[in-house]
């Protein structure tokens, strides 16, 4: 008989901001899921800047379970990935947000992956959005729905590579890949913007492993994503998501950047209908709202998530197109000084 492949050496990496609230629970589910897979990883914290009790909250982490803790002055989650990152000794590195709360089976999965399919070197985290009581979290969760509907309305193992890249949910708060991958990507890392606390890291990262290697997903490497709870907070999570999707798809073609313009174009027609007509303005907003409500139900969200979609459609939508127009500028802004 052939002895067991070797279990690979994996180090998480968890970047965290003012998360006092939330630290404990995500670092907890990890290193349950690790211990209920039987294998023994590196967790590291990176601190960027934290102004609540997060310190306070890690320190007793790393006395309670030996993690790493990193210190750093803010400058944001790419940069404090990449401090984690290169204190990391794994061969394999998972990125992990403290806002994502990993399921007790995902690393037991991750594992025999790993260890019986090494040609597979990255995967995406299959995330469920906790939405429950929660119309913020529900509306982000019926975006997810209709986004990437392809993948959701019969999720099971698969893979996408570059080609595929814009109708398959992705992001860093979840995925792991092989070492060389994620230090490649990140070294090739270049952002439209001369601030890299407002980049899109996820997406300029992953499409640069894309290019190289399938990304894999599958519901069994999952966690559950909980997002911001209040209308303050969604607002600036809109505002921001509008900037780094800037930075994520204009320099490059697809859907993603069609939907950009076409966005910007509605958002255009629409502010000059708003000025000279705006009983008609609100009564289109009502019925578009309506529509996206219906569209997002019909690709699986539940009832209560469609009704955040229709709700909150037109909070979101100022949000996240001001956003687009602070990226645009620091896009433009960034251009003419490196000319």
């Amino acid at each position: 008989m052939s002895a067991n492949p070797p279990l690979p050496s994996l180090s998480v990496v968890i970047p965290v901001y003012n998360e006092q609230d939330w630290i404990d629970r995500s670092v907890g589910a990890l290193i349950a899921s690790a211990e209920a897979a039987r294998w023994p990883v590196e967790i590291l914290v990176v601190d960027d800047g934290s102004t609540d009790g997060t310190p306070a909250r890690l320190a007793r982490l790393r006395d309670q379970h030996g993690i790493t803790v990193l210190s750093q002055s803010n400058s944001g989650r790419f940069e404090a990935r990449r401090a984690g990152m290169a204190k990391a000794s794994g061969e394999w590195l998972l990125l992990l947000d403290s806002r994502v709360i990993v399921d007790t089976g995902s690393l037991g999965f991750l594992r025999d992956q790993l260890t019986g399919h090494p040609e597979r070197t990255a995967w995406n985290g299959h995330i469920n959005v906790a939405s429950e009581h929660n119309p913020y979290a529900g509306f982000m969760a019926g975006l997810v729905a209709f986004s990437w509907r392809k993948y959701f309305a019969d999720p099971k193992l698969t893979s996408f590579g570059i080609e595929e890249f814009d109708l398959y949910p992705k992001g860093t708060g979840f995925f792991c890949a092989r070492r060389d991958l994620l230090e490649g990507s990140a070294a090739a890392f270049e952002s439209l913007f001369d601030d890299v606390r407002l980049a899109s890291d996820d997406t300029r990262m992953l499409r640069w492993i894309a290019e190289r290697a399938r990304i894999h997903l599958a519901p069994q490497f999952s966690g559950t994503y909980h997002g911001r709870d209040s209308l303050k907070k969604f607002w600036a999570q809109s505002f921001f998501r509008g900037t780094t999707y800037v930075d994520s798809y204009l320099g490059s073609p697809g859907p993603a950047r069609t939907a950009l313009f076409g966005a910007l174009a509605v958002g255009a027609v629409g502010a000059g209908l708003a000025v000279k007509k705006p009983k008609t303005t609100a009564a289109l907003g009502i019925a578009g709202s309506a529509a996206a409500a219906a569209a997002v139900k019909k690709c699986g969200a539940s009832t209560a998530e469609a009704r955040a979609v229709g709700t909150l459609l037109p909070v979101f939508a100022a949000g996240f197109g001001s956003g687009v127009f602070r990226g645009l500028f620091l896009a433009l802004r960034a251009r003419l000084r490196r000319r």
